[in-house]
């Protein structure tokens, strides 16, 4: 069987062929890929065994090149999840066809993140490597029942203590709320201890999707307290950073945020709301998001090599590096995450 590469962010099919695909999401999209390339390098790569003159079927990766974590294909870095848009029997042609070449490539390995794992993944010798927790919201519902299954305690009562205090919603894309999300971003990235990504990398999404990039942000007399950055596609709004000022975290910001959100995308009929990946041992985010009203599966990432066994140093390392983040300043924090994150993939 013979297999055809393209360049999505050229082939002047894959738009129409993405939109028109069931099981395609923003993370399939020109705008994404684009927004991978322009900030990190990656190439994007699409495998079909499709004929030259038509599109029916893909599997899309990036190509990555690092001389600190080595070449691989990652389908796709940075991504929740990136559904094969494939039949089985097309998928594990495609699999296999890569599996034979990656040596020739020099491929460290093959990544691929499926939301949906099927027997054709493990038909190829593919291996689990990491697992996460994947969450949405059904928005299909009557808004009465969105509402009645938030949480009391945790999701309602603090959106009564919102409104309470008098917080105010605003969404957008704006400079002035991209400017206010990214130092809402950088305060929680460093509580959490993690560098931030690249500050291009949130303009080049805004770029990119245009109107479908939302910011939206809760102020307290006209501070902003939280944010959420979100993008729509076809039917469904991902949910893809959040970040919060923990000083005013009692208003109960984030849930009222949350559920602003969830007003909005109902109103314009949508139907899911996809909260994306946590770490499986997260249990705080998880039961964050189930307390939206959100039903959680496992996300599984799958290798064509079999992951290796956890050494003791890499945690070491990172429980004394990570602490030294918090105290960096702004430029120097940043400039970590701009060294960090084109190898991370």
């Amino acid at each position: 069987m013979a297999i055809n590469e393209l360049d999505p962010l050229t082939d002047r099919r894959w738009p129409e062929f993405v939109n028109s695909h069931p099981e395609s999401s923003i993370f399939h999209t020109r705008e994404w890929l684009a927004s991978l390339h322009s900030t990190y390098r990656y190439q994007p790569i699409a495998f079909t065994t499709s004929n030259l003159s038509q599109l029916d079927h893909a599997l899309v990766f990036c190509k990555i090149k690092s001389s600190f974590t080595g070449s691989r294909l990652v389908s796709l870095p940075f991504s929740d999840h990136c559904q094969p848009l494939a039949d089985a029997e097309q998928t594990k042609e495609i699999i296999d066809i890569l599996q034979a070449g990656s040596r020739a490539q020099s491929l460290k390995y093959i990544e691929f993140r499926p939301l949906k794992v099927d027997t054709s993944h493990r038909s190829s010798a593919i291996f689990d490597a990491k697992k996460f927790r994947y969450q949405a919201i059904d928005l299909r519902k009557e808004s009465n029942v969105l509402y009645k299954n938030l949480h009391e305690s945790c999701i309602r009562r603090k959106i009564k203590r919102a409104e309470k205090e008098g917080l105010v919603y605003e969404e957008g894309s704006s400079e002035q709320l991209l400017q206010d999300f990214r130092e809402l971003f950088l305060l929680t990235r460093r509580r959490h201890e993690l560098p931030p990504p690249p500050r291009v990398w949130s303009l080049n999404l805004a770029h990119f999707f245009g109107e479908r990039l939302k910011i939206h942000v809760v102020r307290k007399d006209s501070i902003p307290v939280a944010s959420i950055l979100t993008i729509t596609h076809k039917e469904t709004i991902v949910y893809k950073y959040g970040c919060s000022n923990a000083s005013y975290s009692h208003m109960g910001g984030t849930p009222y945020l949350f559920w602003k959100v969830i007003q909005q995308a109902k109103a314009v009929g949508l139907v899911e709301f996809d909260l994306g990946r946590s770490d499986y041992d997260d249990s705080g985010l998880i039961t964050f998001k189930e307390h939206l009203g959100a039903k959680t599966d496992d996300l599984i990432y799958l290798r064509n090599t079999p992951p290796k066994a956890a050494t003791s140093l890499p945690s070491a390392l990172a429980s004394f590096v990570r602490p030294l983040f918090s105290r960096l300043p702004n430029p120097v924090f940043e400039g970590v995450g701009n060294l960090l994150y084109r190898h991370m993939g």
